[in-house]
């Protein structure tokens, strides 16, 4: 990579450039907040090794369709997390 290049990429990284947020990562960072637990008491509660929700978070892999239909409901009834405990 030529210098030029990397002046490019710094550019674009400091404007925020080339970052993308899927709405699956919002849902995941959303839900998680709103129950105000920690990534590894999160992944826990819903059965997910926490390296797994971390890449959720990050955007690295979508979860799956169930994953996304219980983000939801946690989402929108946060109290709801509290019962997959028991």
């Amino acid at each position: 990579m030529e210098l030029p290049d990397v002046r490019q990429a710094l550019t674009e990284a400091k404007a925020g450039a080339g970052r993308v947020t899927t709405p699956e990562q919002l849902l995941v960072r959303s839900a998680r907040a709103k129950t105000g637990l920690s990534q590894q008491a999160f992944a826990d509660r819903i059965d997910t090794p926490v390296a797994t929700l971390r890449d959720w978070e990050q955007g690295r892999f979508a979860p799956p369709g169930g994953v996304v239909c219980l983000l939801r409901l946690i989402d929108r009834h946060p109290d709801l997390s509290e019962e997959l405990a028991a």
